[in-house]
């Protein structure tokens, strides 16, 4: 299943967050060798201290991690302003409704061993899906992430159309990109289609309109 982690669940749920932040050392730093903070065999950053929402992919036991990626608002400090900021350069990405996501990834071991048919490509497009699913259910209008060039084409075939904004080397082996796409139903059922999902993925889904000025409703 797919929740979202809020700071006044962070307890509740502290199997998975302890699990999430040892992934994001095996993946960020041991094999993309990026520059991140290391706490032990754990994964933290500032930005984990502002008590942002986590997305989470995890057993009916909400004991047992497949992937996870941290949200944002982008009207307060982000990763993207403060250390990717070259890979937008002359771009404006502040809004109410503008969200980023950081720090995706997968345990693909995990993966293999709960659901050994399912293909890793797969796998991260669910991710996205629910990621989708996720900010349509919190009136989240735009998504904005860093990632590395590669996932332009899992992308596509998840049936997402990122606009890719710019690029920058200098954050690891490979050219970190920012890339933008846009939260609707429309989106959504695009994804679904390429995906060959037919429910919900997001435990919280509930499709609603509302007005460009309302706030975001995820609390910090």
């Amino acid at each position: 299943m797919f929740i979202l982690v809020q700071a006044h669940q962070y307890t509740r749920y502290k199997p998975l967050m302890d699990q999430a932040f040892r992934l994001r050392k095996r993946v960020f730093h041991d094999q993309l060798g990026w520059a991140v903070t290391i706490d032990g065999d754990c994964e933290r950053d500032e930005y984990d201290a502002l008590r942002p929402a986590y997305l989470m992919w995890c057993n009916d036991r909400a004991d047992r991690l497949y992937g996870t990626l941290r949200l944002m608002p982008t009207t307060g400090p982000t990763l993207l302003y403060d250390v990717f900021r070259d890979t937008f350069a002359g771009a404006s990405l502040i809004a109410p409704g503008i969200y980023e996501g950081t720090r995706m990834c997968l345990d693909e071991e995990t993966l293999s061993e709960d659901f050994p048919s399912l293909e890793i490509g797969k796998a991260f497009g669910m991710l996205l899906l629910a990621l989708c699913e996720c900010g349509l259910s919190h009136g989240i209008e735009t998504l904005v992430s860093n990632y590395e060039p590669h996932l332009a084409r899992v992308y596509r075939r998840a049936g997402l159309a990122v606009e890719e904004v710019g690029r920058a080397d200098g954050y690891g082996r490979s050219p970190v990109c920012c890339g933008i796409f846009e939260v609707s139903e429309e989106v959504r059922t695009r994804m679904q289609q390429a995906l060959g999902v037919a429910a919900p993925l997001y435990a919280g889904y509930r499709p609603r309109k509302i007005a460009a000025s309302e706030p975001v409703r995820i609390s910090a």
